[in-house]
């Protein structure tokens, strides 16, 4: 099979993000109560290993109890722990909810940077942590490279048998324009969780079927 060139994947994705855009007019993050971009990254932190729907049970009461950084970093490990036992892995979240928080009352004056790559040094945030707050939260473009993006950018043809989330973001930020960064993560979430599911993807109803090498029949 020819090698596609990097012209025809960057047509090919902005028809497919056209369609997707299409499908899901909505598609945004969908972890909710959040009100300040300290939840939305305690929120992130939580949804490791874990739904959104389970995260969105738990911070309802954690958010009304916990109202600053320093709130959060107060808190006793075991008392957090119990607080998030649901959302699995309780005892590295609370650690790492714990630590970011101290960092922010040292060094932030309690408030979360809008920077990048300042953000990706501080306790729990990772490149997809990152990405996920400087697009929601602070209006910049990133690209949230979570399982669903991974799957997607493997079965569209974007890259192959490809599991290294930082190279696939680096590929993607080349074939999807930077304006574009924001839409095209969430529009992969929505699609990969309601039709390109992990297990059967569901090619006949698939908007982007014919767009994919992956199409199953």
């Amino acid at each position: 099979m020819r090698k596609e060139s990097l012209a025809s994947k960057r047509r090919r994705a902005g028809e497919i993000l056209r369609r997707l855009k299409v499908e899901y007019p909505d598609a945004r993050c969908e972890l909710e109560n959040w009100k300040t971009p300290l939840e939305l990254a305690v929120a992130t932190i939580l949804s490791a290993q874990c739904t959104d729907k389970r995260v969105n049970m738990v911070t309802p009461a954690l958010f009304a109890k916990y109202r600053s950084a320093q709130d959060w970093a107060d808190t006793p490990q075991e008392v957090l722990e119990e607080e998030i036992r649901s959302t699995g892995f309780f005892r590295n979240k609370a650690k790492n909810i714990r630590a970011l928080a101290a960092r922010l009352v040292a060094d932030f004056h309690g408030e979360l940077p809008g920077d990048f790559d300042v953000l990706t040094k501080l306790p729990g945030i990772g490149r997809k942590t990152a990405n996920l707050l400087v697009a929601t939260v602070f209006g910049q473009p990133g690209l949230v490279v979570d399982t669903h993006f991974i799957r997607l950018s493997n079965r569209l043809g974007f890259v192959q048998d490809e599991d290294d989330a930082v190279k696939i973001e680096r590929v993607l930020g080349d074939i999807v324009p930077r304006e574009d960064w924001t839409a095209w993560s969430h529009a992969m979430v929505f699609h990969g969780r309601r039709c390109c599911n992990a297990r059967a993807p569901e090619c006949g109803r698939c908007p982007v079927a014919e767009l994919c090498p992956a199409k199953i029949g």
